[in-house]
């Protein structure tokens, strides 16, 4: 069988993170750096105390606690999806003067003894949202449309969702 081909990882510039040296399996860690999302004029999450999950070849996801997110634009989806290190993530609806945004978030009631720390955090993908920043930086959304990661000026790539990376 042949193996699949990974890229040669972005040399890091002084300040970034390569993707290539996160580990596999994946890891929580809490982190200090400022999140904020805002979506149709209201910002709907904002905190210093995110956790970031972190996997070889993704840019980081992260968690915000429910106390710093306007829970109230939240409404459950449906849509269930099994991640094989974090267990089960249930979605969420954002609504916001009667425009919503289906399953734009998503979080763990009952994550995985390594992933106890995000238990019931919300993650959102940033592509349908107008702005999320971390540290103040806008971000760009993981390649893909699958994948929740947020790429800033600190990630050195190339990140998995690009063409041709599936098995990576």
């Amino acid at each position: 069988m042949r193996q699949p081909h990974h890229p040669e990882p972005d040399t890091p510039k002084e300040g970034q993170e390569s993707v290539w040296d996160y580990p596999r399996p994946a890891i929580a860690e809490p982190t200090s750096r400022h999140i904020t999302i805002e979506h149709r004029g209201t910002v709907i999450a904002d905190t210093r105390s995110a956790w970031r999950t972190l996997e070889t070849s993704h840019p980081p996801t992260y968690y915000i606690p429910p106390a710093d997110v306007l829970t109230e634009y939240l409404r459950p989806n449906p849509r269930r999806s099994m991640c094989e290190w974090k267990g089960q993530a249930r979605y969420w609806d954002l609504v916001i003067a009667d425009k919503k945004l289906e399953a734009v978030a998503w979080s763990y009631a009952d994550p995985t003894p390594a992933f106890a720390g995000i238990r019931d955090m919300f993650a959102f993908y940033p592509d349908p949202l107008d702005f999320c920043w971390v540290d103040g930086e806008v971000v760009t959304p993981q390649p893909g449309q699958f994948y929740g990661g947020w790429i800033t000026s600190r990630e050195a790539g190339p990140f998995k969702g690009i063409p041709g990376s599936q098995f990576w």
